[in-house]
């Protein structure tokens, strides 16, 4: 997955990807340092259907969050982290990242 390889060279460390719980998919959880972050990973290969950030509606991070909830419960060592969402958006092979996005 590329947005995976592009968070590898910042320094981040994918712990899990593309894993189904409470009815959601959590596209990637990554961490650096003291930070775990749930990205949601959008993809757009033209103009079509809007912008890749406004795809991310409050259903969606209703369901991230619920299934970052459940990711969180099973892995309780990571509890001390500082946990964000984050979203990154692939398009014309250019890929930018919105951390902290809701």
């Amino acid at each position: 997955m590329r947005a995976a390889r592009w968070l590898r060279w910042r320094g981040y460390r994918v712990l899990d990807h593309n894993r189904w719980l409470g009815g959601a998919e959590l596209d990637l959880v990554v961490r650096r340092g003291r930070v775990l972050a749930f990205v949601e990973v959008k993809s757009k290969s033209g103009d079509g259907f809007g912008d890749p950030f406004e795809m991310v509606d409050a259903g969606k991070i209703a369901r991230i969050r619920r299934a970052a909830q459940l990711w969180l419960a099973a892995h309780p060592e990571l509890a001390g982290l500082n946990v964000r969402f984050d979203v990154l958006a692939e398009r014309a092979r250019r890929i930018e990242h919105l951390p902290d996005a809701f």
